[in-house]
């Protein structure tokens, strides 16, 4: 089983951050760049759990609650990954939550 530590690490810092953050800083950019992760997080937790299904995108609900939408992406991902039978899916989703969170400014 995979140890998915370090992806829901990334999230947990990066969520944690966001909820911190001032409603300006979030319009200004950091909330779209999160609910973007969110939902390529979200499409590759799908296509590992029904693959030939098409995904659903993950809808915006506001700048308030991006960082629970990432959090619960990231959870999904993650325990979709635990049976992956690599870790190359592992290292690069949590690359994009460094590149994610280092764009958001936060």
């Amino acid at each position: 089983m995979l140890d998915t530590t370090p992806l829901t690490a990334a999230v947990d810092r990066f969520a944690d951050r966001l909820r911190a953050a001032p409603q300006s800083r979030l319009q200004r950019g950091a909330a779209a760049e999160a609910l973007a992760l969110a939902r390529e997080l979200s499409v590759r937790a799908q296509r590992l759990d029904a693959p030939g299904e098409e995904p659903r995108i993950m809808p915006d609900s506001g700048v308030f609650v991006v960082a629970d939408q990432l959090t619960v992406a990231a959870g999904d991902l993650a325990e979709a990954l635990r049976t992956a039978p690599s870790v190359a899916e592992l290292d690069e989703a949590v690359r994009w939550v460094e590149r994610a969170a280092a764009r958001a400014a936060l």
